[in-house]
């Protein structure tokens, strides 16, 4: 496995892990719909969450979330209203970010909600 997808794959873990431990609920993981993937769907009480992960080894070249770009955040919308349909979720949704950076094995990790809304 490529060093990016080893990087990739332990932020994953992080999140997850994170995500858990403040109460959320795991539904997917890697979720894919055509070009799409939604790394993380959770639950918060009525809430379903869209997580986008970032993993970065270094902010030298900047926050890894500021690496979410507009068409990402389209696929994802996409993606997510194809997932609410497919289980008949018609309540409140948000897309969140998780940023980490993995500095001499100790992560930093933040937790933007409501990161970015759905383009119409």
């Amino acid at each position: 496995m490529a060093k990016h997808n080893e990087i990739g794959q332990l932020g994953e873990e992080l999140a997850v892990k994170f995500l858990k431990e403040k109460g959320y609920q795991i539904e997917e993981l890697n979720w894919r719909h055509r070009k799409a993937e939604i790394d993380i769907i959770c639950r918060q009480e009525d809430t379903l969450i869209f997580v986008e992960v970032k993993t970065r080894s270094t902010d030298f070249f900047g926050q890894p979330e500021e690496f979410v770009t507009s068409n990402k955040e389209d696929l994802m919308s996409d993606a997510a209203a194809v997932y609410c349909e497919k289980i008949g979720h018609e309540w409140a949704i948000r897309f969140d970010i998780i940023a980490i950076v993995l500095k001499k094995n100790e992560p930093s990790i933040q937790h933007f909600e409501d990161a970015f809304f759905p383009s119409i």
